[in-house]
Formats: structure tokens, C-alpha cells, sequence
């Protein structure tokens, strides 16, 4: 049988907070599965990871929405100005190498990697890992699970990876090969030199 668990254990946001189900061995969802399942569930916030468990997720409250709509803003103004590659927001799903399929608040992809996948493939969960990707906390998501996300992101290809949290007023700055870097309470963040020019202005995060 399919068990459930929490992502945290504050008993006073059960309605806000991601359930993981524990799917394997019971059950095993391949790609078009598990994007039928998501396309059938678009009220929910569904990822995979690896292993093949879900991560259901409900809509975001208000403030996290206006910041994840805030750095998809700067990010889209940044990819459409410099036309190297195209910017999602956290309703994309990625098929990452190690099998997970995860859903980046906001990331970005240069057009060379993505002119070689096919119509078909465009149009459902991308097979790649994002070369940058951003994640915003929200006020029930456990950080220890989101660093792991990071280190996720890391070891399956991204370039460059922030984890920006609102409560605690740090980005901390994923990079192959590089100690995790923690700014606390910056005004911009840069993003080079991968995305040349690109500075997040972090007033509206904090």
C-alpha cells in the first residue's frame, strides 16, 4: 500500500504543507504515467524523486506567489533582453538524469540545448536538468529538504543553483565543484558569468 509522510511537522499549517508518498514497490510510474497523472492533478505541485516517490504540493499562499512571480519577472525581462535561452516558472516539470522530475521555482535553459529536442518532447516534462535554477522557500518548506534539492540539481547538471530564503533573509549560491556560498540579506545577487548581465534585485524577497 502507498504510505503518506510529512514534510514538516508544524501542527498548525496541515493544509499548507507538501505530503510525500511512498509509491515503490507497489506501485511504479513510468514518464508518460506520471505526466498524465500531473496534467489530471493541475491544482497540485507534483514532483518525483528519484527513487520514484511524489512530493504533492498545494498551491502556493499569497507572498510566496508574489515572490516567485518577481524573480520569474526579472529573470524572463534578463533571457528576453539577451535572447541566449529561454527562462520557466515553477509549473514546468524537468526529467532530471537520475529519473526525478522536478519543478524549479524559476530556471533557465540556453536555446542550443533545448533546439535539439523534438516537438513531442518540448511539449511535456523537459529531459534535462536546467543549466540554472532558483528556489524560494516558503514558510512550511523544511530547508535541510530543499538543500538536498540543490545538491540534487547540482549533481544532475545545473551550473548554478539559488536557494533563496525569505525567512532567514539568505541566498545561498549552488556551483559544481564550489563550497555552498550564503549571502545574507544582499541586495542583488549576480548570476555570473553564466547569465551574463543577469542581477537579481532581492528587495521584493525580503
Amino acid at each position: 500500500m502507498a504510505t503518506f509522510s510529512s514534510a514538516v511537522n508544524a501542527p498548525d499549517d496541515r493544509n499548507d504543507r507538501a505530503l510525500f508518498m511512498h509509491l515503490d514497490p507497489v506501485v511504479r510510474l513510468n514518464d508518460d504515467q506520471f505526466y498524465e497523472l500531473c496534467r489530471l492533478n493541475r491544482n497540485l505541485r507534483i514532483e518525483r524523486a528519484a527513487g520514484g516517490g511524489m512530493s504533492i504540493m498545494p498551491p502556493a499562499g499569497g507572498e510566496t506567489s508574489r515572490r516567485n512571480a518577481e524573480i520569474a519577472r526579472q529573470l524572463g525581462n534578463w533571457a528576453r533582453r539577451t535572447r541566449t535561452g529561454a527562462c520557466f516558472d515553477s509549473s514546468c516539470g524537468f526529467v532530471l538524469p537520475n529519473g526525478a522530475v522536478r519543478s524549479p521555482d524559476a530556471s533557465w535553459v540556453p536555446h542550443e540545448r533545448l533546439d535539439v529536442l523534438t516537438d513531442g518532447q518540448r511539449s511535456r516534462f523537459l529531459p534535462l536538468c536546467p543549466d540554472f535554477v532558483v528556489e524560494l522557500r516558503s514558510p512550511t518548506d523544511d530547508l535541510a529538504a530543499l538543500h538536498d534539492k540543490m545538491r540534487e540539481y547540482v549533481d544532475n547538471g545545473a551550473k548554478l543553483g539559488w536557494l533563496i530564503d525569505p525567512r532567514g533573509r539568505e541566498v545561498f549560491i549552488y556551483r559544481p565543484g564550489v563550497a555552498v556560498e550564503c549571502l545574507r540579506e544582499p541586495p542583488v545577487v549576480s548570476a555570473e558569468p553564466l547569465l551574463a548581465g543577469f542581477r537579481l534585485t532581492c528587495d521584493e524577497m525580503w
